[in-house]
């Protein structure tokens, strides 16, 4: 089950992902806690989560031994990675917080994260040739459905239009990305780590214009509290778990990458229930069986395939 390029087992690069895709649900959590105990706004926390995030990316990389490669990447491809990776996940990030801006969180999460799994989808299949295949179909259809009963079950949503907009925007963001770094992986002559590094790098620049006019440093009166909830939000939700994203959607297929991370909204949900007191209810329950099925499905699929493709008899 070894990747074939990049030497990464897939079934640890499933794991990577599952990971990461609940990591990333705690930085709700933890963004709800910022809020609450300052007034800073969602572009300087998504700008100071890049930018401390960038910072103790770099401090590991440059702790962690050299590995020589045989053929060192071209300097132009790498900073075309960089660039294309980095504005992939700025407006990512910065679209989807104007979309929750516009019409609530509910609505923007469920069209982000919705639309992301078809547009992936469709990219891997026209400029990849990955296929889904009929279980693949089921899976993603079962997350979706999960999805929207899990984020929208609780009633009072609102939809706008240009909030509407803004959540496909990010969308897009986040498949351009997903596919990017599939594209890339599948060759072996990327560095995932060094992609991560300089993606961070280019969505802080990206973001600072935005954070400066919102103000960089916000008022609170728990600054150490707030220290260490930035310094979580940078360490686990992003450093580790992009680094593990990262590394994950560069051997596994690309529609099972966008759907493994649909994690995220289960694990802010159970979170949710656990930590911030909100109640449990039916829908949350549905919600999360369906998407842990179909994330369960999904992996099991691509488990198949990686061991038959590792079965396969070379032609000569």
């Amino acid at each position: 089950m070894l990747h074939a390029s990049s030497g990464l087992p897939v079934g640890r690069g499933l794991l990577y992902l599952i990971v990461a895709g609940a990591a990333w649900g705690t930085a709700g959590a933890a963004a709800s806690l910022v809020y609450r105990t300052s007034d800073m706004g969602p572009v300087v926390l998504s700008f100071w989560r890049c930018a401390a995030g960038l910072v103790l990316l770099l401090a590991v990389r440059l702790l962690r031994p050299r590995v020589p490669t045989a053929a060192p990447e071209p300097l132009g491809r790498k900073a075309l990675r960089a660039g294309a990776t980095g504005l992939g996940l700025a407006v990512f990030q910065t679209a989807y917080f104007a979309a929750v801006s516009a019409t609530g969180l509910a609505v923007a999460t469920v069209v982000t994260l919705g639309a992301g799994p078809v547009f992936i989808a469709l990219g891997a299949r026209l400029t990849m040739g990955e296929r889904l295949g009929r279980g693949g179909v089921t899976a993603v259809v079962g997350a979706l459905a999960g999805l929207g009963v899990l984020v929208l079950g609780s009633g009072g949503a609102t939809v706008r239009p240009w909030g509407v907009l803004f959540a496909v925007v990010s969308a897009v963001g986040y498949s351009v990305m997903t596919l990017l770094t599939r594209w890339w992986g599948r060759d072996g002559g990327a560095d995932m780590s060094g992609t991560t590094v300089s993606s961070f790098a280019v969505t802080s620049l990206c973001l600072l214009p935005f954070a400066l006019s919102e103000g960089l440093v916000p008022h609170t009166a728990a600054p150490g509290a707030l220290l260490w909830l930035l310094a979580y939000i940078a360490a686990v939700p992003t450093a580790l778990a992009y680094a593990l994203y990262f590394a994950g959607a560069a051997v596994v297929r690309s529609a099972t990458v966008s759907v493994i991370m649909l994690l995220e909204p289960v694990s802010a949900a159970v979170l949710a229930v656990a930590l911030l007191g909100e109640r449990l209810t039916a829908a949350t329950l549905v919600g999360t069986a369906l998407m842990l099925g179909a994330v369960a499905g999904l992996a099991l699929a691509e488990a198949r395939v990686a061991r038959a493709s590792r079965e396969e008899p070379l032609l000569v």
